[in-house]
């Protein structure tokens, strides 16, 4: 049996190590391409407080193929803003956000930002949690619409397929 020299023997090992990291990366490069896409997050921020929000709702555009999950909770106190974190998904897409206020008698008023009001892409929103005296933020509501048409009266418009719903109110 003929003796390996040193130098054989270094070339074979990295040549065995080339092989294992090619297969590797192969391997994970695979993993990647199937593995199953999340839905998008929002973190929410006040007062030293921060939560995820996965999504109330999330559909495909087409209405199809719906997860369903729950309003998360985060107190916003008076005179701190409530501070949302979009992931790109969300930024880069025409967004809505549905902002409800009440009044000290229990009345509630609704109010509607979009992504309209913020620079292009922005990826981080700030809600006065009382833009009036009398007005507390109890709720928001981010939606992701598309423009639907009433199949009767042929009237177009806008439903959610994606929702994250945020409960402000201690």
């Amino acid at each position: 049996m003929t003796k390996l020299s040193p130098r054989a023997i270094g070339a074979l090992i990295l040549a065995a190590l080339l092989v294992v990291t090619v297969a590797f990366v192969g391997v994970l490069v695979v993993l990647v391409r199937n593995a199953d896409e999340h839905d998008p997050v929002i973190t929410a921020y006040a007062h030293g407080k921060t939560v995820n929000v996965t999504p109330y709702v999330y559909c495909s555009v087409r209405m199809e193929d719906c997860r369903y999950g729950q309003t998360v909770a985060l107190d916003v106190p008076k005179d701190y803003p409530l501070q949302l974190s979009l992931p790109k998904q969300i930024a880069d897409a025409p967004w809505l956000a549905q902002l409800v206020y009440a009044l000290p008698n229990g009345d509630r008023i609704d109010r509607v930002i979009s992504h309209a009001d913020f620079a292009a892409g922005a990826l981080a929103v700030s809600i006065d949690s009382h833009p009036e005296p009398d007005l507390r933020l109890v709720g928001v509501e981010l939606q992701l619409p598309i423009l639907a048409r009433d199949k009767d009266t042929g009237k177009e418009f806008y439903l959610p397929h994606a929702a994250w719903s945020i409960s402000t109110a201690a």
